[in-house]
Formats: C-alpha cells, structure tokens, sequence
C-alpha cells in the first residue's frame, strides 16, 4: 500500500476527484469544471480543447457536445480520451484517460433541460466545427431555429453527452522545490481492481 494521506487519501479515485473539485468550486474564479480534452484523428495527429466536466459518476467522467463536430468524430473511431482538471489556486491537476462511450438517453435529456433557453437553442443553431460565413450567419440561424423550436426545444439527436471510463487515473499536487507528489490509479480494463503507485515528481 502506497503511503497516501491527506488530501490523496481513500480508496476511491471518484470520490477523490469529486473532493479536489467540491474544493475547487470556492477557489477558482472561473470553471473549474474545465478539462482539456484530448482525442486523435484517424492519421494519429492528436487534438486537444477545453470543454466542461458536467457529472463524476460512481465509475466514470462525463461530459456533453455535438456529436457532428471534431471531438466527437475522433472519439467515436477510437472510444478512447484523455483529459486533465488543472486548478490554479489549488496548484493541483488529475490525469484521466480512459476508454467512451455515448450518453443519448434520459440523462442526457435531464441535463439539456437545465441548460439555459439560450444555451439549447444554440445548440440547434450551431454546426459545430463547421466553417462560418460570419456570426450574423449564425444569429440568423439562432432566430431561425427560436422560432422553429419554440420555448421548450427537446434535445437535439445530433447532440448528447460521452461518458469516460478511466483505465489510468493520476493525482497530481505541487510540492516545494518542484518535489510534486503524484500518484497514479492504473488498471489494465475497466472490469479489473485499481492498483495505486507514487511516481517520481
């Protein structure tokens, strides 16, 4: 047994996450729910954006988008991401990759409603990744879709949310003098128990 404590201790890498990022909540001034979401093409040339972690399940990340733009193009010909919360204020970051899948039913449903009405109509309106003649272009589309969907749009097919079941999970805190301490959850499926190793800063 590695020798956590602290603010590493316990024996649930999810509930680990959910501690760093309850914390976080109070001290970062914007998002802290923000990852930078890594995928690959089908030339192996890797991609990497901001998006919003939006639930940490009992054993999984999730998060939502168009499933026509980029990302979602590369993860559906891989099934596997990889993503990292970095906390300024908290000088701390978690390494998660893992293999995805798609989350289009009822749960997807729920959080689309509790989006904002502006928030869902853009959903519609955007063809994200797509070029743009110009953002008139699109608020155009905006007022198209606004009267076309109405004050209550349903959640559109082409949009939902993918779900990340880790393999590898890493915990990461500043030390002084750069002596960072990090350690790594690793299991070789998602069926298997975690194994837990201190890596070297």
């Amino acid at each position: 047994m590695t020798d956590r404590s602290g603010i590493f201790a316990g024996d649930d890498p999810f509930q680990i996450a959910r501690d760093w990022l309850e914390e976080a909540t109070g001290t970062e001034p914007n998002d802290p729910n923000a990852i930078a979401l890594s995928t690959v093409d089908a030339d192996g040339m890797p991609n990497c954006r901001m998006v919003l972690l939006k639930e940490i399940e009992p054993q999984a990340f999730v998060f939502y988008t168009n499933y026509n733009s980029v990302k979602a193009q590369e993860i559906e010909t891989g099934h596997k991401a990889a993503f990292v919360l970095h906390w300024k204020s908290l000088r701390r970051q978690i390494r998660v990759r893992g293999h995805v899948e798609r989350e289009e039913g009822p749960q997807a449903d729920t959080y689309y409603r509790s989006r904002s009405l502006k928030s869902r109509l853009g959903a519609w309106a955007s063809q994200q990744s797509q070029p743009l003649a110009s953002r008139t272009t699109l608020m155009a589309e905006v007022a198209k879709v606004t009267a076309r969907q109405g004050p209550d749009p349903q959640r559109p097919p082409f949009w939902g949310g993918f779900r990340i079941t880790p393999v590898e999970v890493e915990f990461w805190a500043d030390g002084a003098f750069r002596l960072h301490d990090r350690f790594r959850w690793s299991r070789k499926s998602v069926s298997e128990a975690w194994d837990v190793t201190r890596l070297n800063p």
